[in-house]
Order: C-alpha cells, then structure tokens, then sequence
C-alpha cells in the first residue's frame, strides 16, 4: 500500500506544481503565419497586422477585419496544424502513440488528454514539460462493487524530438499495480522507442524488458514495430505489433493489429482489429479494438 500511495502521490504532486491546465498562447507577431478561430466554427488562416479592439489577418483571400470578442482560439500555425492543397489540416496531437504503445513522440507543455478504451480502461495523461509526460490510469471495478481490487497503472514517459523535425527518442515506463492494503509489488515494462519520421508519417521501433518492483528483470526483451500514416484532414492508418519470446518449446509469443484513427475536431476514434500468434496458439482470432480520445490544453 505504501508503495502504491507513493506513485498516486507523485503524479498529484506533478499535476499541482505544473501549473494552470490551459496554455497560455503566445502574443502574435507580423512574421509568423497564425491559426484564428471564431466562434462560428470558421478558421482562418494568415499573418496577423495588428490587434487593438479588433483582430486583422491578412489570409489568402484578402483582410479580414474580426472583432476580439469573437475569436476562440489564436495558435502559430506549427503549433496549430498546417495548409495542405489548399486545406487547412489540425496538428497530429496523437502521434505521442499508437492505439496504446507509445512512439518516441511527447506531448508539449499544457497539453493533455483523456483516452477510455474498450469501455473499461481510463487513461489521463498530460505534458509537464516538453520532454515530459505522464499519464495515470486505472479501470474502474468500484462502480461494480469490486472495490478492493481496483486495477491501475503509471506511463511516464521522457522524449527528444529530433532536430531536424523527422523522428524523435522516447524512454519510460510503464507500470501496473493493484489499489490495495495488502500489496506492495507491481509489475511493468521498462522500454525505449525510437521513431523515424514526422507525427503525419512515423515508423517506430521498441525495444522493452518486463519487471517487478521487488527487483525480478525479464530473460528476454519484446519487440514492438508499430507506425500510423495520415491519409487525409481526418483519417490515420494505425498498425501495433509485438513479439516477446516466451522461453520455452513455444518459441515467440505476438500480437499483430491494424486499423483507423479517426481526428474529429474535439474527439478522436481509434478502431481496428488485434490477432495473437505464435505462444501455442494454433487457431486464428481477431479481438475488436474501439477507443476514443478527448484532448484537453
């Protein structure tokens, strides 16, 4: 129990000194091509001129004159997404994983998000630093009565973009543990991720070795290849896969997954399908994958 209230602590005390949730935008500047949002629900894209009472933005199709009051959100475009052919595509805020597994990618400083996976499995995690993230979940078995086995985990994670903007390193943890009085000991992963590519376009290679905290290592590393490629405005291509060898006549023990992610302006839906192989397993199956994920800055 102890061992457990340490770690809810720590993440508690993280979130209090990282200060207020929502980023504080930058004040614009002339040189630099900015993102504005109205509370119509249009976006605008240009360089601002001049703010006072009201907001200029010279964009593509002219100056447009926009009262303050009306704007929801001002963001520098390389923090707020990019023009393709003429389409004004959102930021990749997801490319920090896959369907679960991380890639070498963080999130930036103030930015956050609540993911629940099949229903049952509720994740938050938030960027303390640029370098630094930290997500804390659990599935909620109290609501069915179970409150003494209430099953939880910890993924802190560091990462370094590269850079030239084409990849980034990512190392952490990820650590698993029961809420209750009488257990001391969790388990985990320790893993590093490196990530080729940008958030649109990646391929990541992990690299990572279970543990328990009483201080028992794995005899053998598992492997994750996982990528995504952004095939429009809204649509991603997801695959996840693993391998571990078991240690025994069974050889090597995977999972093989492939599906969507759909980016909705405030809401993102990832689908698809898991297969296990390998392990013994002589027959074929496929478990559904449905999650969704709610951002937050």
């Amino acid at each position: 129990m102890k061992f457990t209230c340490s770690l809810i602590a720590f993440f508690l005390l993280c979130l209090l000194n990282s200060g207020p949730l929502l980023a504080q935008n930058p004040a614009p500047t002339k040189d630099s091509l900015w993102i504005l949002e109205t509370r119509d629900g249009n976006t605008h894209v240009g360089t601002i001129q001049k703010i006072r009472d009201t907001t200029l933005i010279n964009t593509q199709f002219g100056l447009l004159r926009i009262p303050n009051a009306n704007i929801i959100s001002l963001e520098r475009s390389s923090q707020a997404g990019k023009m393709v052919q003429g389409e004004f595509w959102q930021a990749n805020n997801y490319a920090t994983r896959h369907f679960w597994g991380p890639s070498g990618y963080g999130l930036k400083k103030g930015q956050g998000y609540y993911q629940n996976t099949w229903v049952l499995l509720n994740q938050v995690s938030y960027g303390f630093t640029d370098h630094f993230t930290l997500g804390l979940g659990l599935v909620p078995t109290f609501l069915f009565g179970a409150r003494e086995y209430i099953p939880f985990w910890l993924t802190p994670k560091f990462s370094f973009p590269y850079k030239n903007g084409k990849g980034a390193f990512g190392f952490g943890t990820i650590l698993f543990g029961l809420l209750r009085s009488d257990v001391n000991e969790g388990i985990g992963i320790l893993y590093g991720a490196n990530t080729f590519g940008t958030p649109d376009r990646q391929f990541t290679i992990g690299l990572g070795y279970g543990y328990s905290t009483d201080g028992g290592l794995a005899d053998y590393p598992s492997i994750s290849l996982s990528g995504q490629r952004r095939l429009s405005k809204r649509w991603v291509f997801l695959t996840e896969n693993y391998m571990l060898a078991v240690g025994n006549d069974d050889g090597l023990l995977g999972f093989i997954s492939a599906g969507a992610r759909y980016m909705g302006k405030s809401i993102a839906l990832d689908f698809g399908g898991v297969m296990p192989y390998g392990g013994g397993i002589d027959f074929l199956i496929a478990v559904p994958w449905l999650g969704i994920t709610v951002p937050f800055k």
